[in-house]
């Protein structure tokens, strides 16, 4: 039966509703650039998701892909680490189709962070509970909290993002891949530009609260 869905395109929201094992073919725009999350990840894969949902694909063999660069994938459904996962066999199996506007972040609130979101990009403002620690070779973590629940930031090595200035009190507005680790729910940031030190005012404006 899981062969049978393979030849066709499913949603990526309809994909992850299937179990563990199934092959599958899904559509949707690079969210997250290959390469970014290696140090804790071990791969050179990359977060994509469509209008709906989002989903991680892990990939040994860099493909090269960036965000807005439209993708078709076809692969295996596997858990890594709790995190649900697409697993080409090869970079073929990951076709270009073209390069969009890359996908917008969604804001939420850092205590609605977790399944439901996992796999697509987010946003959150918050106050820094917890400055930025190194975490062995993998990267650097940090809390933050806007007032509905603590939220783990890991900040991958290859991203490059600098983490010193960081410090708790702080407002910061974070941006990233909604991931797992275990039992933990958590936001990744991409780039530089996904981790921004906010002024007072910066942080109460649009706030909704």
């Amino acid at each position: 039966m899981a062969e049978a869905r393979a030849h066709r395109t499913l949603s990526i929201a309809e994909a992850r509703t299937l179990p563990l094992g199934s092959r599958l073919t899904v559509e949707g725009t690079v969210s997250t650039p290959s390469g970014a999350f290696a140090s804790s990840f071990f791969d050179a894969g990359f977060g994509m998701q469509d209008d709906r949902a989002g989903i991680y694909v892990s990939l040994q063999d860099d493909p090269h892909v960036v965000p807005g660069d439209r993708v078709r994938v076809t692969g295996v459904l596997a858990d890594s680490f709790g995190l649900l996962v697409l697993l080409p066999d090869a970079a073929a199996d990951v076709g270009r189709r073209g390069h969009e506007r890359p996908p917008e972040a969604r804001r939420v609130a850092t205590g609605a962070v977790g399944e439901p979101t996992e796999g697509l990009l987010l946003a959150v403002r918050a106050t820094i509970t917890r400055a930025p620690i190194a975490d062995d070779e993998f990267g650097f973590k940090l809390f933050v909290d806007d007032g509905s629940g603590e939220l783990q930031i890991f900040v991958n090595l290859q991203t490059g993002i600098d983490v010193a200035a960081l410090a708790a009190g702080q407002k910061v507005k974070i941006t990233g891949f909604s991931s797992q680790f275990d039992t933990d729910y958590e936001i990744d940031p991409r780039f530089q530009q996904d981790v921004v030190a906010l002024s007072p005012a910066d942080s109460c404006e649009g706030n909704g609260r």
